[in-house]
């Protein structure tokens, strides 16, 4: 299905923004996507990635906040994208003053891009100096269809956006070419951001390991080496020892320059009257640093002062948190490679044709694809790939569109016919009239709705964050009350003094009880509860042929209620085959057979070899000695309909009915009722004609993998409908999705079809999960809440899904749901345990036992404490390592 756009022209006053936006927003309602072209001279529009919002009500605040900025026309904001796009007025402000009123509301921006990017070229001036650059600028301003006009001139380098009716990059780059023009790639801004956050996760975590491993060294190692670490026991100052002095000089470093990033990340977060997982880290590292610090200044000038510190409990925490963060941005996926083994399905390169005013041919010239114009004339000849989206206007030819419609066959282009960018041409020379260029053709098309769906994923360590919010106050607030109670307490003499430990005061020990509060309501259990089960049962469903890709996969996983299946290669084995040979006349069956093998060996079909192969059989079957050797003379192919043939003087043709039809091969009602039954089971005819006789013809089939039928049977028992997807005609689509027990069928649809029906059925509710191997289904696998790849499909479908199927088994569909089903039951019961731990060990660090049993929690055994809860949460994680296949699926 192809998407209509209209361009509508609504006459506006300039000043009267009400009324505009009631008109944008009246054909927004009425289900209509809309583009705004307003008056150039006084309308720009910029693109802006917002980091710091992350839920609806901070959205609210900053649209309010945006739409009062003058000069702003209007501004959407994109919660999932993180993103902005801002419609504003140049005469009344700028990027720069824009940007600057969002930090004033209390966010940070970057710039992305400014003006409309559908069309636009990148340029590398080389023979340009500095002082061109101006002229430079100010020329391709008054160009003809030039939108606007960005430059570096340090790098000179130029973008220019243009009007694709009225000029192109070819005339850009003709109008430059005194300067050295010539185009180059840009670098990818969300590639190069996930890397540099990747390295710097990396480098602060191997900067921490190296004052880490010292500090864990002076306190657990090598006390428990004696001799070898009593030096450490030495007394510099009164009580103050080597090991506490050395602890605090290497824990520094961690706490102030590894940690860092928590200490900006909490002042954010409370700047927005909200508290995250920084918080959380900065509350807990911070209480166990300072309480050590404290020991250290209280032991050197005490002379019976004992306390145990616990700088290795920070540096640790902290140490521990980074490995998570890197290894939490390295699990995101490479979902841009994805989308460059898609850009890079076009050729590089395209033959143009130029023509005088006469239509007479001048030249040919091979140029880069990037500079395709609209309404250029493109020559392709056999075997290349069709540049861009764009009709026939010459020629005759099979092109191979296997890359969008998932379907191993050829479709006949004439005159008339669309061809599609990515798609390749067979047997004959194509010209084509280029209709839709840049980001305007399918493949780019197809590219945008693989990069906006698996933007629009949350990841599932949110939850964390969630809780965290309600959380740190809490503890925060006990810790408070802790204090401020066993003070009072204290000092009216509510309990015996002997209560106070030796070399401390009332002050003393209620600031222990409230940092024991503080350091064992630490929220590494809390942390690690999502992480250390998604890498468990990442590395167990890899052993297992499953390969999860992130925790938003794991997060939906378990949720999905509908699997929709692609057919070729995923629900078939995507090797047709032949099923049935029929005789119609009184040809033997040797014969046909050798006039089969002998025309079909000429044709590059997808059913011409295992018609050829199955024909050999049948020769050996009927008693044959020798292979067939026949010499075909007068070769020809015959598009969308078959080849043909002279063998021995006859006249052979080997095709469906169509290419009978078109030679008057007669048809008997006995050839018919073969093929209308062929096709209710899902096969495809191939007849065979001798001297305009049809002798015989063989069914070719696709058939389902092994299991498929107890596969969804399975997962019908367990509560999941299924449906099958396709772009194969509808009798074949109904054919083999009743063979395998699917019910419900959608076929015939082209890539963006598929992923529009996937988004169709996530809006009634359900949690979908597509199941695909192709180029044509990248898309669809993105738009899912759960993509997943055949192992053996594609490379850009297994870039482009959640999950992978490793072994391309579609028993590892169940595997995938069961696994993900258990992995999260063991994140919700990590949280349980984590947050169950803080709530019984939080009373008894608070001091609630000590009146009665006299048990009291130290700073330094509530952090023990804490790593227990953090140990046992790890622990927890590891018992996925025990996970089987699901039996009663093994029993079926």
């Amino acid at each position: 299905m192809e998407a209509n756009i209209y361009d509508l022209k609504v006459p506006l006053n300039s000043r009267d923004l009400d009324y505009e936006h009631r008109t944008i927003d009246t054909i927004e309602a009425g289900g209509f996507l809309t583009d705004e072209f307003f008056n150039q001279a006084i309308t720009s529009t910029c693109r802006l990635r917002i980091s710091q919002i992350t839920y609806p009500a901070k959205l609210r605040s900053l649209q309010k906040g945006l739409a009062m900025v003058h000069g702003v026309k209007r501004a959407t904001v994109h919660l999932e994208f993180k993103e902005a796009k801002v419609l504003f007025d140049p005469n009344l402000t700028t990027e720069t003053l824009i940007l600057k009123a969002i930090a004033d509301i209390g966010f940070e921006a970057d710039l992305i891009s400014v003006g409309d990017e559908a069309y636009e070229v990148h340029l590398k001036l080389d023979r340009a100096s500095s002082g061109d650059m101006g002229a430079i600028k100010s020329s391709l301003e008054q160009a003809v269809g030039v939108t606007y006009v960005e430059m570096e001139v340090v790098e000179r380098m130029v973008t220019v956006g243009y009007e694709p009716d009225r000029t192109g990059p070819r005339s850009i780059l003709q109008f430059l070419e005194k300067y050295g023009a010539r185009l180059y790639v840009p670098p990818k801004r969300r590639e190069l951001e996930q890397h540099q956050e990747a390295c710097a996760y990396r480098n602060l975590f191997l900067f921490s390991c190296l004052f880490s491993v010292p500090v864990v060294a002076f306190a657990m190692v090598l006390p428990m080496l004696p001799p070898y670490g009593d030096w450490l026991n030495f007394r510099v100052c009164k009580m103050l020892t080597i090991g506490m002095v050395l602890k605090w000089i290497f824990c520094t470093p961690v706490q102030f320059l590894a940690g860092g990033r928590f200490y900006v990340g909490s002042y954010r977060a409370l700047q927005r009257k909200s508290a995250n997982m920084d918080v959380l880290v900065a509350v807990g590292t911070n209480a166990a640093y300072f309480y050590s610090v404290y020991i250290v200044f209280k032991a050197s000038t005490s002379n019976s002062f004992r306390g145990k510190d616990f700088f290795e409990t920070s540096s640790m925490l902290i140490s521990f948190i980074l490995l998570g963060k890197y290894l939490e941005v390295m699990a995101k996926g490479k979902s841009s490679d994805a989308l460059g083994k898609l850009a890079h399905l076009a050729p590089d390169t395209a033959c143009l044709m130029n023509f005088d005013d006469n239509g007479s041919l001048l030249s040919e010239v091979e140029i880069d694809t990037q500079l395709i114009q609209r309404n250029d004339i493109i020559k392709i000849v056999p075997g290349a790939k069709v540049p861009v989206d764009g009709i026939v206007i010459g020629g005759e030819s099979n092109v191979n569109e296997s890359t969008i419609t998932g379907e191993a066959r050829s479709i006949c282009k004439s005159t008339g016919d669309k061809v599609i960018g990515g798609t390749v041409n067979e047997n004959g020379i194509l010209f084509v009239k280029t209709t839709h260029v840049g980001t305007d053709t399918t493949l780019s098309r197809i590219v945008q709705l693989v990069e906006s769906a698996q933007l629009s994923r949350a990841p599932a360590q949110k939850l964390a964050d969630q809780i965290s919010k309600f959380f740190v106050p809490v503890v925060v607030v006990a810790a408070f009350v802790t204090w401020l109670g066993w003070l009072i307490c204290g000092e009216i003499g509510l309990y015996p003094k002997h209560w106070i430990p030796k070399g401390m005061d009332e002050f003393e020990l209620a600031l222990q009880f409230s940092i024991s509060v503080l350091v064992i309501a630490c929220p590494c259990a809390l942390g690690l509860a999502t992480p250390t089960a998604i890498m468990v049962a990442s590395g167990k469903g890899a052993s297992l042929g499953v390969l999860i890709k992130g925790a938003s996969a794991l997060q939906n996983a378990y949720k999905v209620k509908t699997v929709v299946f692609d057919k070729t290669g995923t629900l078939t084995v995507g090797r047709p085959e032949v099923v049935s040979v029929v005789l119609f006349s009184t040809f033997p069956m040797q014969e046909v057979c050798d006039a089969a093998i002998a025309i079909e060996s000429n044709s590059d079909h997808p059913f011409a070899k295992p018609v050829v192969e199955h024909a050999k059989k049948m020769r050996r079957k009927f008693g044959a000695r020798s292979e067939c050797c026949k010499r075909v003379q007068n070769f020809e192919v015959f598009p969308g309909g078959g080849v043909g043939g002279k063998i021995d003087r006859k006249t052979v043709l080997v095709g469906n009915k169509r290419l009978m039809r078109v030679h008057n091969v007669d048809i008997t009602p006995q050839v018919d009722r073969y093929t209308i039954e062929n096709e209710r089971l899902a096969q495809t005819c191939v007849l065979v004609a001798i001297n305009g006789k049809i002798a015989g013809g063989f069914g070719v089939l696709d058939t389902p993998k092994p299991g498929t039928k107890a596969i969804i049977s399975f997962l019908r028992s367990i509560g999941i409908s299924t449906i099958m997807i396709t772009g194969d005609n509808l009798a074949t689509a109904f054919a083999v999705a009743r063979g395998v027990g699917i019910n419900k069928v959608f076929a015939e649809m082209d890539p963006i079809e598929k992923a529009n029906q996937i988004k169709s059925l996530k809006t009634r509710g359900n949690i979908v999960a597509m199941v695909g191997d192709g180029v044509n289904d990248s898309h669809a696998l993105a738009a899912a809440d759960v993509g997943i790849a055949i192992g053996a499909g594609t490379n850009i479908a297994i870039e482009a899904a959640d999950i992978v199927l490793m072994r391309s088994n579609l028993e590892d569909v169940v595997t995938a749901i069961d696994l993900s089903r258990q992995t999260v039951y063991r994140i919700w019961l990590n949280y349980i345990w984590a947050l169950g731990y803080n709530i019984i060990g939080m009373p008894i660090a608070a001091g609630i036992l000590y009146p009665f049993f006299g048990i009291r929690l130290p700073p330094w055994l509530a952090g023990a404490c804490m790593a227990a809860s953090s140990l046992s949460v790890v622990c927890s994680s590891l018992l996925l390592k025990c996970y089987r296949r699901p039996l009663n699926f093994q029993s079926t």
